[in-house]
Formats: C-alpha cells, sequence, structure tokens
C-alpha cells in the first residue's frame, strides 16, 4: 500500500467523482481507477460504489476513509518535521464557548511561545459537537464534561466548576448574598442554553432533585448573546465563572451554588496516544499545564484542581 493511493482514494471521496479528482490531481482517469482497483485488491473489499453519477465510498470505504485521512496527515507532519528539524505539523483542539473565552487566548499564546512552527487550530463548539468531531478525527483534542467517552481515547481529569446564578445587579429577584441553594431558585426567571446543551441537561438534572421547576424566560445557545441578555436585566443565568471572562464584573452579579453535587468537570479527551502526532502530544501537555496555571493564578473564576 502507498501514500499515492490513499491520496488518490480520500480525493476521489471528496469529489465523489473519478474524473474530476483525477483532474485535481493531475493524471489520467483510467490510472487512477486502475490505483484504486489495485488498493481494493490488496484489502480484498470493495471501497468505492460506482455508477452512472459517480461514486460513493461503501461502508467499509468510509471506514477506512477516516484512516486514510489520519495517516496523510501524520505522514505531511512527518515530512515536516524532518524539513524544518524542529517539532511541527498542525494540532486540532475544541473548546467549548465558556471554556474558550479563559483559555483560548492563553493557550494561543503558550503554543507560539513554545512550539512556533505548530499550527494551532481552535474550534469553538458546544461540547456535544465536539464529541461528534473526534469521532470523525476532525479533532485532536477537546476539552469535554462527560465521561461517557469511547475507550479508545484518552481521558484526563482536567479540573471543576463550581456554578453562579448570574444576574444583572439591577434585576429585583437575584438572589441576596454570595451563596444561595439551587431550592431558592424557583421563582428566579432564568435564561438557560437549549435543550441540546450539556450544562442544560446538568442543570435539569440537578433542579430535579431539588424537587423544583425552574422558571426558564428563554432560551440562547450562544453565549454572547445570553450575557448580553443577562446583563441587560432581561433575566438570570447559571453558568461556570469562565461564562464573565469577557465581561466587566461591575455589570454582573455572581452567586455560588452551595449544592455539593452541582458543578462540572472538565476533561481533557483526544484521540488513543497512538493516533495522535508528536504536534498533537505537544499541545496536550501545554494545554494541560496552560490550564492549571490559569487555575492556580486565580484567573479560572470559581475553578479548582482535579
Amino acid at each position: 500500500m502507498e501514500l499515492r493511493q490513499l491520496r488518490y482514494f480520500v480525493k476521489v471521496c471528496e469529489l465523489r467523482s473519478m474524473g474530476r479528482a483525477a483532474i485535481e490531481l493531475g493524471v489520467v482517469t483510467s490510472a487512477l481507477s486502475q490505483q484504486i482497483s489495485r488498493l481494493e485488491g490488496e484489502l480484498s473489499t470493495r471501497l468505492l460504489q460506482r455508477s452512472s453519477t459517480g461514486v460513493v465510498p461503501t461502508d467499509a470505504g468510509m471506514a477506512f476513509l477516516h484512516q486514510a485521512q489520519l495517516t496523510l496527515r501524520h505522514a505531511d507532519d512527518a515530512v515536516r518535521a524532518a524539513q524544518q528539524a524542529r517539532l511541527s505539523g498542525h494540532v486540532s483542539v475544541g473548546l467549548a464557548p465558556t471554556t474558550a473565552t479563559v483559555l483560548g487566548v492563553p493557550l494561543m499564546r503558550a503554543m507560539q511561545e513554545r512550539y512556533p512552527e505548530v499550527r494551532l487550530h481552535m474550534v469553538e463548539a458546544l461540547s456535544g459537537h465536539l464529541t461528534t468531531m473526534l469521532h470523525a478525527r476532525q479533532l485532536d483534542l477537546a476539552v469535554l464534561f462527560q465521561t461517557d467517552t469511547p475507550r479508545r481515547w484518552s481521558v484526563l481529569p482536567l479540573l471543576a466548576e463550581k456554578l453562579f446564578v448570574i444576574a444583572s445587579p439591577n434585576l429585583a429577584q437575584r438572589p441576596p448574598g454570595a451563596k444561595v441553594r439551587l431550592s431558592q431558585l424557583a421563582e428566579l426567571p432564568l435564561i438557560l442554553p437549549s435543550g441540546s446543551h450539556g450544562l442544560r441537561a446538568t442543570l435539569m438534572a440537578a433542579f430535579a432533585r431539588a424537587h423544583i421547576t425552574p422558571r426558564i424566560v428563554a432560551e440562547v445557545d450562544g453565549l454572547a448573546l445570553l450575557m448580553d441578555a443577562v446583563r441587560a436585566g432581561h433575566g438570570a443565568t447559571i453558568q461556570p465563572g469562565a461564562a464573565t471572562a469577557r465581561h466587566d464584573r461591575d455589570d454582573l452579579q455572581l452567586t455560588q451554588i452551595s449544592d455539593a453535587h452541582v458543578g462540572r468537570n472538565n476533561l481533557l479527551v483526544s484521540l488513543s496516544d497512538d493516533e495522535l502526532s508528536p504536534a498533537a502530544l505537544a499541545a496536550r501537555v501545554v494545554l494541560a499545564d496552560t490550564a492549571r496555571d490559569l487555575v492556580r493564578e486565580g484567573r479560572w473564576a470559581g475553578a479548582s484542581l482535579h
């Protein structure tokens, strides 16, 4: 099996056409088809389903495609590392919006200082979407909040976050004092993420344990808009302290939820070590170090190290 064959196969899958792939690769269609046939013969399985309208990968082809993309990426990184004689390549990191507000820029700075030749690709998305991207090998590592991860992944407990009621000082129903229990929040107008958000599921389970039904006045999935609505006094929200990292604290009041079971664990999740490039392995160490430094320096509100 040759890397050339893998590149040919990946390009055909991307374009769903032998002819278009041949043009982009700069080879004749017959030569491209011959290489794909040799690859299928070596694997003793059909990778592509051919028809008059084009080609699509079979189930076996889809499984092979994910690994082929990973192999080619690692090969390209290896070539760049050999050419530059220093750690290089690229790494993809996924962060949830609240995590990105406090960790994103410090991580970029730390990577530039330690590994200036490594290109960092950062993705900000909901944790469920980040999990899907890890499954598809579109990310090397991500900070997630769920523990039901596949065994083939590497999972490192990173830190724990307290949750806070965040409200405008002008909101009449805001809880007084520095701490509050969930059972005291039944009448508080809340602006929360929708049901597709992992934090919403965590909160609803916690409210159920407290035997109360929260008063949800709006659902907002974008963190920036949600916090704007809170600052404008349309309701309070419940978020980790990191959600306020980009906001003036004078415009917001934070009240810690004191229930022992209410919080969020942050997990540093990555592909297995044998699937990660040297650049990704290095980035994983830098991310963990950066997060720990932020907690120790008091720059991650409500967070504590595992």
